[in-house]
């Protein structure tokens, strides 16, 4: 199976850097044409689905996609972002001040096993967000399949899919709207691309908001 990963365009949240996890905040002006632009680069690959999460966020990115291919969109609710219970909503200063014995454990090689303050843990998110490709794999072992999902939903397939210790999520990026390109066999997991933003770039869509990180053109491979 080829899995196309796909982050959802840019919220308000987004652009201005608070924390977003289950709060159901709808794209903003440049989210939809952001969606817009992944589904035209999405255009001619042979997709036998389109899953998402139940997040309307989420849910718009894919409703485009599917449009372009006329398929219908299945909702995945394991693809729903990470709870972050009592973090929703705050900065990033705010949640230093709040909860500064979390933050210190959040940055440490044993943070993703720590839940968030009233919510999840990355490792619990992990664990539903690769049963979701295990299912896809079952059911689409031979085709291309387009997720769209949310940020730490992504990085913790893509650890999954390296074979990297989860910690080793902040050392890579998920901008908004980006596609990251994973086959997957019974043999062997190959990461084809990983953050690939250029049909943004060239569509002068780039989101510039705190918490995303610089373009990558980096294993991009064929697809």
């Amino acid at each position: 199976m080829r899995l196309i990963l796909a982050r959802h365009g840019e919220t308000a949240h987004n652009a201005t850097g608070f924390v977003q996890g289950r709060a159901d905040n709808p794209l903003n002006e440049l989210g939809q044409r952001q969606a817009q632009a992944l589904a035209a680069a999405l255009a001619d690959e042979p997709l036998a689905a389109v899953v998402a999460s139940p997040l309307r966020r989420a849910r718009d990115t894919a409703a485009a996609i599917a449009l372009q291919h006329g398929l219908d969109l299945i909702i995945e609710p394991d693809l729903m972002e990470m709870d972050v219970g009592e973090m929703e909503g705050l900065s990033g200063a705010a949640m230093r001040e709040r909860f500064p014995d979390f933050m210190r454990s959040w940055s440490t090689a044993e943070g993703p096993n720590v839940p968030m303050p009233g919510g999840e843990s990355l490792a619990q998110v992990q664990q539903r967000g690769w049963a979701v490709v295990e299912r896809l794999q079952a059911t689409y072992a031979s085709t291309t399949v387009v997720a769209v999902t949310h940020n730490f939903v992504l990085a913790g397939i893509v650890c999954r899919a390296i074979g990297v210790p989860l910690d080793s999520f902040r050392r890579f990026r998920h901008n908004v709207a980006c596609r990251t390109v994973i086959d997957i066999s019974a043999e062997r997991t190959i990461v084809r691309r990983l953050n690939d933003s250029c049909h943004l770039a060239d569509a002068g869509l780039t989101s510039h908001g705190p918490w995303e990180g610089p373009l990558s053109r980096s294993a991009r491979g064929q697809s």
